[in-house]
């Protein structure tokens, strides 16, 4: 019977090793060591603080490393920093915008900055207009758009060139919910046309069902680096159960706060909370110690642990 050969290994657009910043006597960035894959949806987390807009300025050639280095699609940010512009679109968190400007005005102004021929500038001007849902307003004035609209046109405006890269601080930041909703669409869609697109938001339980991998980073340094999925059970955070019982709580509670396996046990508006000590750790052995010590179960709940949960739970919330 033949087999379908092996899936090639994931070719690296962003590589940086032992990347280092520091600002006088702070250490912004501690060697760290990133591998962001082409076609990657990576989400950046981290607190405010925590290095996230020092690393995606490194990789944008705003910023030169105090040590260590990063390669964009193999070319050097330092080094070969010209070249790494025409293959990146940098978004920052605030952008100034000429409000006075009419929408593809603005676009055309920065088309001719990348030196794209004025006969392919119009037509490249209304592809990414459509692209990102603003061709009703190519005549309108900057000024005139709302927040979410003049964050579409910042993303725009990083298309003009058709970069290979997209790196993108918080550009949800300051929307509401709708204007969020239809931002991560266009970033879907982007990545389904063959973008890698490096995402930094604090709006965790967005990047949870948007993007395929993150990182998570904290004073500078790398905590966790893989698949969104894979985050809670590589940081070894443990399981946590809901039980509900007809029998005593108090009694089920202390059966179960002298199991090895269990790291905390609490009764929390009328059901007990069971914190597992690991991953790895079986929670049949939970309804096991139950029942084996006379407790009536009713029901066993494993809990949802979302990315914002495994944030907070490998993080101290400091900053510098």
């Amino acid at each position: 019977m033949s087999t379908s050969p092996p899936a090639p290994p994931p070719v690296p657009a962003v590589r940086t090793y032992d990347l280092t910043r520091a600002y006088g006597a702070m250490t912004a960035l501690s060697r760290l060591n990133l591998t962001v894959n082409r076609g990657d949806l990576f989400g950046f987390i981290g607190s405010n603080g925590a290095g996230k807009t020092t690393t995606l300025r490194i990789l944008a050639t705003f910023l030169t490393p105090t040590e260590g280095r990063a390669e964009i699609l193999g070319k050097d940010v330092v080094r070969e920093a010209d070249s790494v512009r025409h293959m990146i679109g940098y978004m920052p968190d605030f952008f100034g915008v000429y409000k006075d400007m009419e929408v593809t005005e603005y676009l055309d102004f920065f088309g001719a900055c990348y030196r794209i021929p004025s006969g392919k500038r119009e037509k490249t001007v209304v592809d990414v207009l459509e692209l990102v849902g603003l061709s009703e307003k190519k005549g309108a004035l900057i000024g005139a758009l709302s927040r979410g609209m003049q964050q579409r046109l910042g993303l725009a405006r990083v298309l003009i060139h058709d970069p290979q890269l997209l790196l993108l601080d918080e550009p949800a930041s300051g929307l509401d919910p709708r204007a969020r909703i239809e931002m991560m669409a266009i970033l879907q869609e982007l990545q389904r046309l063959g973008k890698t697109i490096i995402i930094s938001s604090h709006i965790l339980s967005e990047l949870q069902s948007l993007c395929n991998r993150v990182a998570i980073i904290e004073l500078g340094k790398l905590i966790y680096c893989g698949p969104v999925q894979g985050a809670r059970d590589q940081m070894g955070v443990g399981r946590v159960l809901w039980i509900t019982t007809t029998s005593d709580l108090t009694m089920a509670k202390d059966l179960l706060a002298v199991q090895s396996e269990v790291a905390a046990a609490e009764i929390v508006e009328g059901k007990l909370r069971v914190t597992l000590k690991d991953h790895e750790s079986d929670p049949s052995i939970i309804a096991e110690v139950l029942v084996k010590g006379g407790v009536r179960l009713v029901g066993l709940r494993e809990e949802e642990m979302g990315l914002e949960e495994v944030f907070l739970r490998v993080t101290r919330g400091t900053t510098q």
